[in-house]
């Protein structure tokens, strides 16, 4: 099989997930895999980037290890930490039968706790998709460290020694761009980078994920949102809020859009409360049409 035959059976694997995906994104991952790299995706908040870390796994029927990542994230919690109730527990145990607990024993694997970092690397069987969710939301430091762990997929820890994988995982990064990344990390990692989906993609979105709305609901929702998303907002709604919307529209069986019931469930896709008085605004004077593109 070709790599563009191999592209497109990706595409089409991503499609049996209910994953609405085009060439670039299908490329991207075929030579994430193929080249054994991690690719950083980027792209607005909502916009499906942590979605094709989960579909990734499906598709090649292995776990998903997720690390969110956070301000003050640090080495030990993303990689492991001791149990110390349970070493406590261990050691009064001992002392209760008149023995000492011995310390090679309480600082055995059986009191480790792995965390993301860990259980991807220590992974048994099947390499597993390591998502390291919005790595943009941590701090340098982290990142550091994160670039040394993905360079040789490898942990020392030292009172049991260095824990390698014996397959490497497959490493997705998001990050929604609140800080930029170092050029160290972008070097390593492929790129792909995930903007708004054009209205004919974003419809088949919702044609996949909502099938309960009707034809003309989903054209209107997507096409109203699509405008919304050009009134210059403090939080533009992604595919995630147009999805919410559409779900919320069926639970409350529209069959088409109208003033009033676009004004009573604005706050499925406007999450701010300066964007809620003008999007109303605009939607009073005429300015947002409910038909659809």
């Amino acid at each position: 099989m070709c790599e563009m035959d191999k592209i497109e059976s990706l595409l089409t694997l991503l499609d049996g997930e209910a994953y609405v995906a085009d060439p670039a994104i299908a490329t991207s991952l075929h030579l994430s895999l193929a080249l054994g790299k991690p690719l950083l995706i980027e792209g607005h908040a909502g916009v499906g980037k942590t979605e094709i870390a989960k579909v990734l796994a499906k598709v090649l029927q292995t776990d998903l290890i997720r690390l969110q990542c956070y301000e003050g994230l640090d080495a030990s919690t993303a990689l492991y930490e001791w149990n110390y109730a349970r070493q406590l527990l261990h050691i009064r145990l001992h002392e209760r039968e008149g023995k000492t607990a011995d310390e090679s024993e309480i600082f055995s694997e059986q009191f480790l706790l792995k965390r993301p970092l860990l259980q991807a690397i220590a992974h048994g069987g099947k390499a597993p998709v390591l998502l390291v969710d919005e790595i943009d939301r941590s701090d340098e430091e982290f990142e550091a460290f994160l670039l040394e762990v993905l360079s040789d997929f490898q942990v020392t820890v030292p009172e049991i020694g260095t824990i390698k994988a014996v397959e490497k995982p497959k490493v997705i990064l998001t990050s929604n761009r609140s800080r930029e990344l170092s050029d160290a990390l972008r070097r390593r990692c492929l790129y792909l980078w995930i903007d708004y989906p054009p209205f004919a993609k974003e419809l088949a979105i919702v044609r996949r994920k909502v099938p309960g709305a009707s034809e003309q609901l989903a054209q209107e929702i997507v096409g109203l949102v699509q405008r919304v998303r050009h009134a210059k907002l403090n939080k533009v709604p992604g595919v995630s809020e147009t999805l919410d919307w559409a779900q919320a529209l069926v639970t409350l069986h529209a069959a088409h859009l109208s003033n009033e019931i676009v004004s009573e469930t604005l706050g499925c896709f406007v999450k701010d409360e300066s964007d809620l008085r003008k999007v109303r605004g605009e939607l009073e004077a005429g300015r947002l049409p409910l038909g659809h593109a």
